[in-house]
Protein backbone atom coordinates (compact mmCIF):
# COMPACT_ATOMS: atom_id res chain seq x y z
CA UNK A 1 0.00 0.00 0.00
CA UNK A 2 1.38 3.45 -0.93
CA UNK A 3 2.44 6.23 1.74
CA UNK A 4 -0.84 8.14 -0.06
CA UNK A 5 -3.06 5.28 0.86
CA UNK A 6 -1.97 4.50 4.12
CA UNK A 7 -2.16 7.85 5.18
CA UNK A 8 -5.78 8.45 3.69
CA UNK A 9 -6.80 4.83 5.68
CA UNK A 10 -5.29 6.82 8.45
CA UNK A 11 -7.23 9.91 8.17
CA UNK A 12 -10.73 8.19 8.39
CA UNK A 13 -9.69 5.76 10.81
CA UNK A 14 -8.98 8.66 12.91
CA UNK A 15 -11.97 10.20 11.49
CA UNK A 16 -14.09 7.16 12.24
CA UNK A 17 -12.70 6.87 15.84
CA UNK A 18 -13.75 10.68 16.61
CA UNK A 19 -17.13 10.32 15.35
CA UNK A 20 -19.51 8.45 17.87
CA UNK A 21 -19.26 5.50 14.89
CA UNK A 22 -20.11 1.70 15.61
CA UNK A 23 -16.44 0.57 16.33
CA UNK A 24 -16.95 -2.25 13.51
CA UNK A 25 -17.20 0.09 10.86
CA UNK A 26 -13.06 0.94 12.40
CA UNK A 27 -12.67 -2.87 12.40
CA UNK A 28 -10.76 -3.74 9.29
CA UNK A 29 -12.15 -6.93 7.22
CA UNK A 30 -10.78 -9.30 4.66
CA UNK A 31 -6.76 -10.47 4.19
CA UNK A 32 -4.92 -8.12 6.75
CA UNK A 33 -2.73 -9.90 9.30
CA UNK A 34 -3.51 -9.66 13.00
CA UNK A 35 -0.26 -7.63 14.01
CA UNK A 36 1.63 -8.82 17.40
CA UNK A 37 -0.61 -11.83 17.77
CA UNK A 38 -2.90 -9.66 18.76
CA UNK A 39 -1.11 -7.81 21.66
CA UNK A 40 -1.58 -4.39 22.30
CA UNK A 41 1.40 -2.67 21.07
CA UNK A 42 0.46 0.77 23.29
CA UNK A 43 0.79 -1.35 26.56
CA UNK A 44 4.46 -2.22 25.89
CA UNK A 45 5.30 2.08 26.27
CA UNK A 46 2.66 2.40 29.12
CA UNK A 47 2.72 -0.68 31.09
CA UNK A 48 6.22 -2.02 30.21
CA UNK A 49 4.75 -5.41 29.16
CA UNK A 50 2.93 -7.24 26.33
CA UNK A 51 -1.05 -6.87 27.07
CA UNK A 52 -3.38 -9.09 25.15
CA UNK A 53 -5.48 -6.62 23.24
CA UNK A 54 -9.36 -6.92 22.73
CA UNK A 55 -10.94 -7.81 19.33
CA UNK A 56 -13.46 -4.99 19.96
CA UNK A 57 -10.34 -2.34 19.93
CA UNK A 58 -9.35 -2.72 16.62
CA UNK A 59 -7.59 -0.25 14.64
CA UNK A 60 -5.83 -0.53 10.83
CA UNK A 61 -2.38 0.63 10.24
CA UNK A 62 0.30 -1.00 7.62
CA UNK A 63 -1.56 -3.54 5.78
CA UNK A 64 -2.28 -5.02 9.76
CA UNK A 65 -4.31 -5.08 12.13
CA UNK A 66 -3.58 -4.25 15.48
CA UNK A 67 -5.70 -4.88 18.89
CA UNK A 68 -5.87 -2.94 22.35
CA UNK A 69 -6.25 -3.55 25.76
CA UNK A 70 -8.56 -0.76 26.16
CA UNK A 71 -10.87 2.32 23.87
CA UNK A 72 -7.96 4.75 25.46
CA UNK A 73 -4.87 2.82 24.32
CA UNK A 74 -6.47 2.35 20.46
CA UNK A 75 -7.44 6.66 20.60
CA UNK A 76 -3.86 6.70 21.45
CA UNK A 77 -2.59 4.58 18.33
CA UNK A 78 -5.12 6.05 16.31
CA UNK A 79 -3.80 9.26 17.05
CA UNK A 80 -0.32 8.55 16.36
CA UNK A 81 0.31 4.83 15.24
CA UNK A 82 3.79 6.09 14.08
CA UNK A 83 4.70 6.43 17.70
CA UNK A 84 3.99 3.09 18.74
CA UNK A 85 3.70 0.27 15.98
CA UNK A 86 5.98 -1.78 15.95
CA UNK A 87 8.84 -1.42 13.57
CA UNK A 88 9.01 -3.03 10.26
CA UNK A 89 4.99 -3.73 10.11
CA UNK A 90 5.41 -5.66 13.33
CA UNK A 91 7.96 -8.21 11.50
CA UNK A 92 10.46 -9.93 13.80
CA UNK A 93 13.67 -6.87 13.58
CA UNK A 94 16.16 -9.86 13.69
CA UNK A 95 14.53 -11.77 10.77
CA UNK A 96 14.19 -8.47 8.48
CA UNK A 97 18.28 -7.57 9.50
CA UNK A 98 18.88 -10.96 8.14
CA UNK A 99 16.49 -9.89 4.58
CA UNK A 100 13.71 -12.38 5.62
CA UNK A 101 9.82 -11.54 7.14
CA UNK A 102 8.99 -13.77 9.79
CA UNK A 103 5.95 -13.02 12.35
CA UNK A 104 7.26 -12.58 16.14
CA UNK A 105 7.21 -13.59 19.45
CA UNK A 106 5.23 -10.92 21.00
CA UNK A 107 7.13 -11.68 24.59
CA UNK A 108 10.25 -10.85 22.96
CA UNK A 109 10.01 -7.22 22.75
CA UNK A 110 12.56 -4.07 23.48
CA UNK A 111 11.86 -0.47 23.00
CA UNK A 112 15.10 1.57 21.61
CA UNK A 113 15.03 4.59 20.75
CA UNK A 114 11.52 5.36 21.28
CA UNK A 115 10.58 2.59 18.50
CA UNK A 116 9.20 -0.81 19.03
CA UNK A 117 11.26 -3.93 18.01
CA UNK A 118 9.66 -7.45 18.41
CA UNK A 119 12.14 -10.50 17.36
CA UNK A 120 10.64 -14.11 16.57
CA UNK A 121 12.17 -16.09 19.66
CA UNK A 122 12.65 -15.47 23.17
CA UNK A 123 16.38 -16.30 23.44
CA UNK A 124 16.96 -14.04 20.93
CA UNK A 125 15.85 -11.06 22.39
CA UNK A 126 19.21 -10.80 25.02
CA UNK A 127 21.43 -10.66 21.84
CA UNK A 128 19.09 -7.55 20.23
CA UNK A 129 19.28 -5.82 23.22
CA UNK A 130 23.17 -6.06 23.99
CA UNK A 131 23.85 -4.42 20.01
CA UNK A 132 20.66 -3.06 18.57
CA UNK A 133 22.07 -0.87 16.42
CA UNK A 134 23.76 -3.98 14.41
CA UNK A 135 19.99 -5.08 14.11
CA UNK A 136 18.36 -2.08 13.70
CA UNK A 137 20.95 -0.68 10.57
CA UNK A 138 21.05 -3.79 8.93
CA UNK A 139 16.48 -3.97 9.21
CA UNK A 140 16.82 -0.47 8.37
CA UNK A 141 18.83 -1.33 4.53
CA UNK A 142 16.78 -4.12 3.66
CA UNK A 143 13.21 -3.31 4.72
CA UNK A 144 12.46 -1.85 1.71
CA UNK A 145 13.02 -4.89 -0.32
CA UNK A 146 11.51 -7.53 2.68
CA UNK A 147 8.36 -5.54 3.08
CA UNK A 148 7.46 -6.53 -0.20
CA UNK A 149 8.15 -10.33 -0.10
CA UNK A 150 6.48 -13.18 1.71
CA UNK A 151 6.45 -13.96 5.12
CA UNK A 152 8.60 -16.61 6.02
CA UNK A 153 7.35 -19.77 8.30
CA UNK A 154 10.38 -19.46 10.93
CA UNK A 155 11.94 -22.96 12.04
CA UNK A 156 14.03 -23.45 15.22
Amino acid sequence: MSLVARRSLLALSIGTALGAADVRAETPTGGRRLALRGYDPVAYFMLGRPEKGEETFSFAFDDAVYRFKTAEHRAMFAADPEKYAPQYAGFCAAGVSKGIKIEPDPEAWAIVGGKLYVVAQKEKIEEFKRDPSAFIGKADTNWPVVRESAPKVPTR
